[in-house]
């Protein structure tokens, strides 16, 4: 079996790329001059520099201004334009390729047609405030506001006012603060481009582009804006040639579009100027060559070429953009607002019917609608006080800053998130496909000592590898720059270099020759260079049978070392191929990753390694980093005779695979979705877009390309798997405070109505409205800090069990409404119970419903970890708030008259209660507490409620499986019948790639 030590998916480049603008002030000095002196000095003065951050500077410091009174108005474009439908007047599209646009224009451009970027229109604050008053759980809190001014109970009125307040003040600003955090990291990623102004080129953001810019596009680069391609960056006489050939096109009569598609390959212009991957639009895996006149598209990367082209559209009006805006438009709200709105929908459900009893109690105690008006004993105040408990008006606020915040806490530690469902789904996690360079080794290539041939020098061969290299200094493959940069460990090599070498052709690496070449003239001497696959090297030469077998063992053994390895060969003229030597490259594993890998075992979470090596290095790696060996060559995944449950098993069950190429990590991802696992998926490169989109959670890594940066769900900007264990470690941290709180305000909801209901028609009684829009409001407060608060993580993947969800909340309600009965029941008793000298029954109700409500969460949290300052704090504010509320009598009222009637020889009308009550029922209700906490441990390790709404993460559906793969291999054929006129359609095989490239 022959051995290609080279990455498939990235060609030669299998490293990850150098950040935006890295070293960029170091290279500008080699934009001029002959090719090779440039390369020279490259060689020469290199050094290691870091990516420049371009996160101070803010995305509208240079945004139109508006005026203050304008608050509605957008800022940085012309008022009533809609920049995704702004059409380009054809006069702006008549730049001069070498003059450019001047600075004076670009202002006058951007009004019309906005910023060249896709992000969301900036929020408007005041807008984004009034959106957390809307909401069914909102809505019902906003009707019981009108019902308290129609009962005129005022103070409810502003108590019910100001939880509402509270609740989007809190929201508003935690959101706000989390999202700032985020987008002063998000410029570490901003795109740039290479422009054309005032008759110079200058390196700018892409965001400020403007349509008629003339923009360098070139290999290795993303494409910063829709363009219409020139011509050739060394041939800019061409310019005439475009100039005429738009005329002719505007010249032309519209003629209607063939159904057949291949017609356009007769409108060509010319040769081919760059060639683009547009795998992450159309899905075509090779890149696509374009031509003069052609359009290059916004965020696909340049693998070959370099060229003018003229920007026609910013990047909302683009193809990708306008596809965006459809995707926008969907208004997708993705599982966790379901589950919000699932639980939302079930306590005003449970509301409701409580209501039903406590009327039908009401009418049994023969109970007004609304007399007494300052009474809480009618039909319409218990409508209020059931609104009031029963519905959580912090629930949906709190949940989402939560992960507001917590995406604040994942960008400190480097993890930019783009959509705030993701931390969800990064929680969930059981399944991470991760490529090795970069992320599970130090993506710090180095060459060994080469393999020679026979009679060769090696500072030749090391001439040669860089001459079958890109040049491009600005955007240097990582291969390629390790090649070049390795001469200076052989001056000889480089003095070769300086003896007045042209290069005439340059084809970069491609997955079907497997190799880069490079024609170039020295002395009236043509030389083909070439470096690649040792064995596609090895297929260009006509060596003897004994170097071939030389060549193949020291690719073997190599691969075997874990290196990679790239043959090199040169053709003098027309002489035969000269086989000169092997170069040997090794990326050593990160420090980290072999323990990072265990802890990731011990989290539930299985590491898979996808990468474009050989199957030999890839099994290496894997025995370096503990990984397991059951790693497999992807032509065993496509082309492996393996079909339905037997492939979908391979796929579960690997380590890992080699020589990948991009659709098969889709097709791993889509695999082991479907046998139920939550995946995570990394990638870097343009081709990685789909395969991103695809996974439950797709990151794209430290270094990846702005394509990959826009498919995936969160952005890294540190290196290595450690990074990312991290990530998945703190979103669970932010899952289980959601789920705290949940829990939490679930059960607050089934303890008032329960003992409130329950109260109303056995003995006539209830808590004071005016005070149960206080208990409302204090378990609001108590809260606040909930998304502060030092979570735990489980040691398995997490998920909405809500069943177990459910079950607990409403045991813990349960428990918590038996303690208030028990305390109420006491006060019957001749000697007062838990009255000591005097008290009231209302503030004693009122001081033990919220110290065990304001304690709940202590509990529900877990005690893995100590709870946070903030937290405690907030609590201990309101629990003293509650306390003088109870020692005062504040709001107390006049005392009901129960059945049967409570002692008033310990009861104090007006309202006071003595501090050794106070202290008693501070005691009851830390005795309470502690009885819940054991039963919610005790819950929690029961098995089957522990496992309960867990979903089988590895099921297994083989007949749908199987039917699946054989619909696979079956196409629909068209026939038509000249003769007869006729046409059919009827199912047939589907043709195999081999037959379809025939």
């Amino acid at each position: 079996m022959s051995i290609i030590e080279f990455d498939l998916e990235n060609g030669l480049g299998g490293e990850k790329k150098d950040g935006a603008g890295s070293q960029r002030d170091d290279q500008n000095q080699f934009d001029t001059g002959d090719e090779y002196q440039n390369l020279v000095r490259y060689i020469s003065n290199y050094r290691e520099g870091r990516r420049k951050s371009v996160a101070s500077i803010s995305p509208d410091d240079d945004a139109v201004k508006k005026p203050w009174w304008k608050f509605w108005a957008k800022r940085g474009a012309a008022p009533g334009m809609d920049q995704s439908t702004f059409e380009v007047p054809d006069d702006w599209l008549m730049t001069e390729l070498q003059q450019g646009l001047r600075s004076s224009e670009i202002d006058g451009r951007r009004r019309r047609s906005g910023w060249n970027e896709l992000t969301t229109e900036k929020e408007n604050m005041f807008l984004k405030f009034l959106s957390y008053f809307t909401g069914p759980i909102l809505y019902v809190m906003e009707v019981a506001v009108l019902l308290a001014a129609g009962l005129q109970d005022w103070i409810d009125f502003g108590v019910i006012i100001a939880i509402l307040l509270l609740n989007a003040t809190v929201g508003w600003y935690q959101e706000k603060q989390a999202a700032d955090v985020v987008a002063s990291l998000k410029g570490d990623i901003a795109l740039r481009a290479t422009v054309v102004r005032d008759g110079t080129e200058q390196d700018i953001k892409a965001r400020e582009l403007v349509p008629g810019d003339i923009v360098i596009i070139e290999e290795g680069q993303v494409v910063p804006a829709d363009a219409r391609l020139i011509c050739a960056y060394d041939q800019p006489e061409a310019f005439d040639e475009y100039k005429q050939l738009m005329a002719e096109e505007v010249g032309e009569e519209p003629v209607e579009k063939k159904d057949d598609e291949d017609e356009e390959e007769d409108r060509h212009h010319g040769v081919s100027l760059v060639a683009t991957d547009q795998s992450a639009i159309t899905g075509e895996s090779l890149a696509v060559d374009k031509y003069m006149g052609d359009t290059c598209y916004y965020t696909t990367g340049c693998k070959r070429g370099k060229a003018y082209g003229i920007v026609i559209a910013n990047a909302r009006a683009s193809f990708v953009g306008r596809t965006a805006t459809l995707v926008q438009g969907a208004k997708d709200q993705g599982h966790f607002k379901a589950i919000m709105n699932s639980i939302g929908t079930a306590l005003l459900v449970v509301v409701v019917l409580w209501i039903l009893i406590s009327w039908i109690g009401a009418f049994f105690h023969n109970l007004n609608i609304a007399t007494p008006m300052h009474s809480s004993n009618n039909l319409l105040h218990y409508v209020l006080i059931l609104l009031i408990v029963g519905v959580p008006v912090g629930l949906p606020v709190v949940t989402t800053t939560t992960l507001a915040v917590g995406a604040a806490y994942l960008a400190k530690e480097k993890a930019i998130v783009q959509k705030l469902t993701a931390i969800e789904s990064l929680a969930g996690v059981d399944v991470l496909c991760s490529d090795k360079t970069g992320t599970l080794t130090a993506n710090q290539l180095s060459i060994r000592e080469p393999f020679v041939s026979e009679d060769v020098d090696v500072n030749w061969m090391m001439a040669v590898a860089a001459l079958a290299s890109s040049h491009n200094i600005k955007s240097l493959d990582p291969i390629d720059k390790v090649t070049i940069l390795t001469l200076k460990r052989y001056p000889k090599a480089r003095e070769i270099l300086e003896q007045g070498w042209k290069t005439e052709k340059y084809t970069p690496f491609d997955p079907v020759s497997k190799r880069i070449t490079a024609v170039c003239v020295c002395d009236g001497v043509r030389y083909t260079c070439a470096k690649g696959a040792p064995k596609a090297i090895l297929n260009l030469s006509n060596c003897s049978e004994e170097v071939a077998a030389l060549f193949r063992s020291k690719a073997a053994e190599f691969a075997r070392r874990g290196f990679r390895s790239l043959g090199v060969a040169v053709q003098k003229n027309d002489e035969p191929w000269d086989l000169l030597g092997m170069l040997s490259m090794f990326d050593p594993p990160r420090e980290d990753t072999a323990q990072t890998i265990a802890e990731a075992q011990i989290l539930g979470l299985q590491v898979k390694m996808l990468t474009g090596d050989a199957i030999a290095i890839a099994k290496e790696t894997c025995k370096m980093l503990a990984l397991g060996t059951k790693v497999y060559n992807s032509d065993r995944l496509i082309h492996g005779g393996l079909s339905g449950t037997t492939q979908h098993d391979l796929v579960e069950r690997a380590d890992g695979f080699a020589e990948v190429f991009p659709e098969h990590k889709y097709q791993v991802v889509e695999m082991i979705q479907q046998r139920g696992h939550l995946t995570a998926m990394t990638g870097d490169g343009v081709n990685d877009a789909p395969s991103l989109k695809k996974s439950d959670c797709g990151i794209a890594v430290e270094g990846a390309s702005e394509a990959a940066q826009a498919a995936a769900d969160i952005v890294f900007l540190a290196p290595g798997l450690s990074t990312i264990v991290s990530a998945i470690k703190i979103a669970r941290q932010i899952f289980q405070r959601m789920k705290a709180y949940i829990q939490y305000r679930i059960a607050l909801c089934f303890h008032l109505e329960i003992y409130l209901v329950t109260s109303m028609v056995a003995i006539n009684e209830t808590v004071r409205v005016d005070l149960v829009v206080f208990l409302a409001l204090f378990a609001d407060l108590a809260t606040i800090a909930v998304a502060y608060d030092n979570a735990h993580y489980e040691q398995r993947p997490v998920e909405w069990q809500l069943p177990k969800i459910w079950i607990i909340s409403v045991m813990l309600g349960i428990l918590l409404a038996i303690a208030t009965w028990i305390l109420r029941g006491a006060l019957f008793l001749p000697s007062g119970g838990f009255i000591q000298n005097f008290g009231n029954v209302q503030e004693i109700l009122f001081l033990e419903i919220s110290l065990t409500e304001n304690w709940l969460i202590f509990v529900t949290r877990g005690g893995q970890t100590y709870p946070s300052l903030q937290l405690v704090g907030a609590i201990l504010g309101v629990d003293i708030l509650s306390t003088l509320f109870c020692i005062f009598g504040w709001l107390s009222g006049p005392s009901y008259q129960t059945t049967p009637p409570t002692p008033e020889r310990w009861i104090n009308n007006n309202g006071h209660t003595s501090v050794v009550t106070v202290v008693v029922v501070w005691c009851y209700s830390i005795g309470v507490t502690i009885v819940i906490a054991i039963v919610y441990y005790l819950m929690n390790k029961i098995s089957w409620l522990d496992n309960l709404g867990r979903k089988k993460r590895s099921r297994q559906d083989t007949s749908m499986e199987n039917i699946l793969s054989h619909l696979s291999k079956v196409a629909i054929e068209h026939e038509k019948d000249e003769s007869k006129g006729i046409s059919r359609f009827h199912l047939a095989s589907k043709a195999t790639e081999a037959e379809m490239d025939e």
